[in-house]
């Protein structure tokens, strides 16, 4: 199944499982976005606090979630095990990904991302909602454990012996600028693939051609980002193009630099 659909498909699907995930790294709750105007049917989810797990001293700023809080949140969303879920969010696609991941690593396949996210939605002439649905509880059970996950000492190995691609923004891995973390640079041994390359020039992903000649030279590799989140994006892209969904270290660099270990800055050779 490819992981991307059209607001055409969507609009097509019977009975799928919608989940608003729109999200700003930094910013406040964008539910109040969500309850003036979102596709009808579909059902807000807190990204930080439903998809990601509370931060500790480990695991990064959007560490993975508990699977007992994760599973009861996807309940009450109406999913089941069998059910098809489309995850959108503002069409960056970042919170819509590490959405998507998320689910595939608890074990639930069918899932998908709408590509282009609420924009291409309204762009297509559908309409919004503001009525809140009240779905039935689902059933669905967390399997953790279908992707793979990296921490920091597997994500060192990679980069050591394996490759390992670092998908922040060129500077940011030089360690030229670094606006989020307090400490710039990356980890040693790992290579550059910036994600703003996976857009299309009208929005959302390129097509799978496109993706495919960017992420097959990079097949064998782990991914990681800033927390997680471009990472995922990172996977869902890779998956896209017919490659097999990568690892993600999801603590990612917000992680590396928890504890004393060595950091590179520049290009590696």
């Amino acid at each position: 199944m490819r992981p991307l659909i059209g607001a055409g498909q969507v609009a097509g699907l019977a009975r799928p499982v919608l989940l608003d995930v729109r999200w700003t790294l930094g910013g406040p709750s964008r539910e109040a976005d969500y309850r003036r105007g979102h596709l009808p049917d579909a059902v807000w989810i807190d990204f930080e606090h439903q998809v990601c797990g509370p931060v500790g001293e480990t695991g990064g700023r959007h560490p993975l979630p508990d699977p007992a809080a994760f599973q009861e949140a996807m309940r009450e969303a109406g999913v089941d095990q069998d059910s098809s879920v489309v995850v959108y969010d503002d069409g960056d696609g970042m919170a819509a990904a590490r959405t998507w991941w998320t689910l595939r690593w608890a074990g639930h396949d069918d899932v998908r991302v709408l590509d282009g996210g609420l924009r291409a939605w309204t762009e297509a002439g559908h309409p919004l909602d503001r009525t809140e649905p009240a779905p039935e509880r689902g059933d669905f059970t967390v399997r953790p454990g279908r992707l793979e996950v990296l921490d920091a000492e597997s994500a060192a190995r990679w980069a050591a012996e394996r490759e390992l691609v670092d998908v922040r923004a060129p500077e940011r891995y030089r360690g030229e600028n670094e606006p989020v973390d307090p400490v710039a640079g990356h980890i040693p041994g790992a290579v550059n693939l910036p994600i703003s390359g996976d857009g299309a020039p009208e929005g959302g992903f390129a097509d799978a051609d496109s993706l495919r000649a960017r992420y097959e030279p990079h097949r064998e590799a782990a991914f990681y980002c800033g927390s997680g989140v471009g990472a995922a994006r990172a996977a869902l892209a890779a998956t896209a193009a017919g490659l097999p969904t990568p690892p993600v270290y999801v603590g990612s660099w917000s992680d590396w630099i928890s504890r004393d270990r060595a950091i590179a800055t520049g290009e590696e050779h």
